[in-house]
């Protein structure tokens, strides 16, 4: 077996930072976002909704099938808050479920044809919820073996289906990391040295985060190519703010009309500490829940525009902030590319 900066540099010899597409190749410098479409420049990406979902089983990994729910029923009734919002002016969405939590391939490449909207999916496995959504090769093989699927994805495609994941999907559980979940973060951080995909982690609180963080210095890999995703839950303003500046992107979703008001109190605060350029917003809005009739009640994706930007500019934030957190900071946390930390510990 070969050690980790073997692999990594075999890993990379043979990927780079190429995706290979029909004839061509391009190269992230190039083309620095990653569709389901295909490679996009990153000054298209617009107004991004960074952490999003179109459908979701939690019935569990080893249950979890595309035979659960009907896709044309779903395209049916996602299409239209897709086009909404479209029409309030997002243009990107990046979707959030993973394997075996209901990621299909096939559903987001269509949704995205019919709006125009440009749909982002990922690689990597879901280790939150005590590890409900983990296959069972996540338990038995090892950071290198996982990373090598989650690379394979990127080299190859996903399923057959000609697309590639823009962007490193992982979750931990709260408190002092698991050995399943440190290995998933050291398999993430891997996967990102040999892409440049960032990584965004479920992550509930602080404490987690620190040791995510400090997982990927041991690896190699810099705190800007980690995006700590549900960060409102975390009480304490201090932990976000030493987060960031180890330079991870502190994401506040679950933006809904009930917690618009919390939501902005959230981002002057960071803005506040000199870190509004660490931040990213977002709904965690949808989703087709397969089990429910007729996917259940779909939380739409048109808030950000509508109530929370107007209640941030009430609250003083200038269009240059907005389009900072709505616009440049998206483009740049998930642009395809190599952060490497230079001054790494060997990780075990």
């Amino acid at each position: 077996m070969m050690d980790r900066r073997e692999f990594i540099q075999t890993t990379i010899g043979m990927v780079g930072l190429t995706a290979i597409l029909g004839e061509g190749t391009v190269t992230a410098k190039e083309h620095d976002l990653m569709t389901v479409e295909g490679p996009i420049l990153s000054d298209r990406i617009g107004v991004a909704l960074p952490h999003e979902h179109i459908l979701a089983d939690f019935i569990g990994a080893d249950k979890a099938s595309r035979d659960r729910y009907d896709p044309d029923e779903v395209f049916r009734i996602v299409l239209p808050h897709l086009q909404r919002a479209r029409d309030v002016g997002i243009a990107t969405l990046f979707e959030c479920t993973p394997a075996y939590l209901g990621r299909d391939i096939g559903l987001l490449k269509r949704l995205a044809a019919a709006t125009g909207l440009h749909i982002v999916t990922n690689t990597g496995y879901y280790g939150a919820a005590n590890d409900k959504f983990l296959p069972a090769h996540a338990f038995t093989e090892t950071a290198d073996q996982l990373a090598e699927r989650w690379i394979g994805e990127w080299r190859d495609g996903i399923e057959g289906a000609g697309v590639r994941p823009g962007f490193i999907k992982t979750g931990v559980d709260p408190g002092t990391l698991s050995e399943v979940d440190r290995k998933l973060v050291r398999a993430a951080a891997r996967t990102h040295l040999a892409t440049g995909l960032t990584i965004a982690s479920h992550t509930g609180d602080g404490k987690a985060v620190l040791e995510e963080l400090t997982v990927l210095a041991e690896e190699g890999v810099d705190g800007t190519a980690f995006i700590w995703v549900h960060a409102q839950a975390e009480p304490n303003a201090a932990l976000r703010a030493k987060a960031a500046e180890r330079g991870a992107w502190i994401e506040f979703d679950g933006i809904a009309p009930q917690t618009v008001d919390h939501h902005v109190k959230l981002v002057c605060e960071m803005k506040d500490r000199g870190l509004l350029r660490r931040v990213l917003v977002s709904h965690d809005a949808g989703w087709y829940h397969v089990g429910e009739p007729a996917g259940g009640v779909f939380r739409p994706f048109d808030t950000l525009v509508t109530q929370f930007i107007p209640a941030l500019k009430k609250s003083g934030l200038t269009d240059e902030d907005i389009e900072q957190l709505t616009v440049k900071n998206p483009r740049e946390a998930f642009a395809v590319r190599v952060r490497r930390r230079e001054e790494a510990t060997q990780g075990s």
